[in-house]
């Protein structure tokens, strides 16, 4: 069993916990993720290695409460456990020889994109970061992206906090001003990553994005998580869990990749609804 240490509250929807789960402290590094089960009877859920903490053996995690899981995730209370916390599953980002990268995190996302900061940091890189939110209200990890940036830029969909419009925005005048990256890191919403995508693309600067499609074993087995990608004219099949999370933005297909990720969103609704008239009822 795996002991919750701490649990947060980053926003209405958004929670970060810390698992008791040495090994996997101890192993992973950043861009890799782990598969959980709240309970016996649960589903798997995958979620990206937030943080860690090798010396007393915890993992953070940072989830967004939108199915019937994630919500009894949230019911959790620091000093339960969780069934299972499996990993670190799939491949850590490569930041070797990176000297100037742009971070750029939408959303939840940037969840997984502060530890790729914090570590580039780390390494001497020079951080510019960008992360997007649809109001003030969402918003979160602003300080922890601060301490690990050269330069922070927080941007709001309706101009309630920081600048108003998406990342896309000040990444394009970064580039139009004539700055270059070593590369660009994209992670949040596909439509986001599609577009940053494009955005870096007539400055030919490299672009890596994190895929979270659909997931179940998280071994490549179950082919769940398929990706199509457009290497040299040629598409291929990769699959999130092994070769990635990380891929070349260029290769992806993201239109699909947008139309698969919508496949279960009715149900994931439906549960999570009737998961709350449960809580409601007792």
């Amino acid at each position: 069993m795996y002991e919750i240490t701490e649990k947060i509250s980053l926003n209405p929807t958004v929670t970060q916990m810390s698992i008791h789960a040495p090994l996997v402290a101890k192993k992973a590094r950043a861009g890799q993720f782990v598969i959980l089960r709240v309970d016996e009877k649960g589903e798997r859920v995958p979620l990206t290695v937030a943080g860690r903490d090798a010396e007393r053996g915890t993992v953070k995690i940072i989830f967004q409460i939108v199915g019937a899981t994630t919500a009894l995730l949230d019911g959790k209370r620091v000093g339960e456990s969780l069934a299972d916390f499996v990993g670190p599953l799939g491949m850590p980002t490569d930041l070797d020889e990176l000297h100037d990268v742009c971070v750029v995190g939408g959303g939840v996302g940037c969840a997984i994109a502060m530890p790729i900061a914090e570590e580039l940091h780390a390494r001497g890189a020079k951080v510019t970061s960008i992360i997007g939110f649809r109001n003030k209200d969402l918003k979160i990890l602003e300080k922890e992206f601060s301490a690990c940036s050269d330069s922070l830029t927080v941007v709001t969909d309706d101009g309630s906090y920081g600048e108003k419009g998406n990342v896309t925005l000040p990444l394009k005048a970064m580039l139009e001003g004539g700055k270059r990256f070593d590369k660009i890191i994209a992670i949040g919403p596909l439509v986001m990553m599609k577009y940053t995508v494009l955005t870096a693309k007539p400055y030919n600067i490299p672009v890596t994005v994190s895929m979270n499609p659909i997931m179940i074993d998280g071994t490549g087995m179950c082919g769940g998580c398929r990706l199509s990608l457009d290497r040299g004219g040629k598409r291929v099949t990769a699959f999130a869990c092994v070769d990635g999370p990380d891929f070349d933005g260029y290769e992806v297909d993201f239109d699909e990749a947008i139309a698969r990720g919508k496949t279960y969103a009715d149900h994931e609704r439906a549960a999570r609804e009737k998961n709350c008239n449960l809580f409601k009822k007792a």
